[in-house]
């Protein structure tokens, strides 16, 4: 088994990301674990260690907080089950959303995202994705790979390209790490697909399971290491008196989104606002 700190570095280097995949890993994680120590003082410690390694993502905290109320293996089972059903679920609710031939564009690696956009080429949609590369760290490109594996049509493109390529776009397809009052949380950047979108009069929908509601008062936007934006060692320069600064997410306000996708169905944001009350 993994020890707490191996699975926390792979969380926080990113080795294991997605909000729904960083529940799903700590969960088993944990099963393994409370199956060993059982559910007191050091389940206690863990859970808190588990939470603070990614503070944006709420699914594993939602999780939790359902585990701590009901303290059992079985639980745990449910949960991921609960987890891994989800996306399914959510590719098959967007049938009536993705029509033939639509051109869709979509940000960073999202599973939930993915879900339905091969869903609908499964379903002889005839569909074509543009992807965003995603810096720092290029998330995008792996976006691009697993669409390619399926035979989807696929164009990579950089960040600042987005609009550029709005116009030639039907619709636009993000994933979530939060769903807050405020807005959906997502990786940085989606704000502004979202602001060209607006602009560009295309529909914005954002594919996520009911477990990424976020009733939290406090939220953290995380901040990553600079290292991810400047590197000495491929750009050597003094830059010491130059702050760099690397936020992982942004919020994008209710205006801007057309419907959030979930397991429970196609939701417009007044109703989601209501779940969130």
């Amino acid at each position: 088994m993994d020890t707490i700190e191996k699975v926390v570095e792979n969380i926080k280097s990113v080795r294991v990301q997605g909000a729904k995949q960083i529940a799903i890993y700590s969960l088993k994680f944990l099963r393994k674990f409370c199956k060993k120590e059982g559910f007191k003082l050091k389940f206690e410690v863990v859970t808190k260690v588990l939470e603070e390694a990614r503070p944006t993502a709420v699914v594993l905290h939602n999780c939790l907080e359902i585990l701590k109320k009901k303290r059992k293996l079985s639980t745990i089972d449910d949960l991921i089950r609960t987890l891994e059903k989800s996306t399914e679920k959510i590719a098959i609710k967007v049938s009536k959303l993705i029509k033939t031939n639509y051109k869709i564009m979509t940000h960073c690696h999202s599973g939930e995202a993915l879900a339905v956009i091969k869903k609908s080429w499964k379903n002889g949609k005839k569909i074509s994705v543009i992807a965003t590369e995603t810096d720092p760290l290029e998330q995008g490109v792996k976006t691009a790979k697993e669409l390619l594996k399926v035979k989807i049509p696929v164009t990579l493109i950089t960040d600042n390209a987005v609009g550029f390529f709005m116009k030639d776009v039907d619709c636009v397809i993000v994933g979530s790490d939060a769903i807050r009052k405020e807005g959906i949380v997502n990786k940085i950047g989606t704000s502004l697909l979202a602001f060209a979108a607006k602009e560009n009069k295309k529909l914005f929908y954002v594919a996520a399971n009911t477990l990424k509601f976020d009733r939290r008062k406090k939220f953290i936007i995380e901040e990553r290491s600079p290292k991810e934006v400047y590197s000495e060692l491929m750009h050597p320069g003094n830059l010491k008196n130059v702050r760099i600064r690397n936020p992982a997410f942004d919020i994008t306000t209710w205006k801007f989104i057309t419907a959030v996708i979930t397991e429970r169905g196609i939701l417009r944001p007044k109703q989601v606002l209501r779940f969130l009350k």
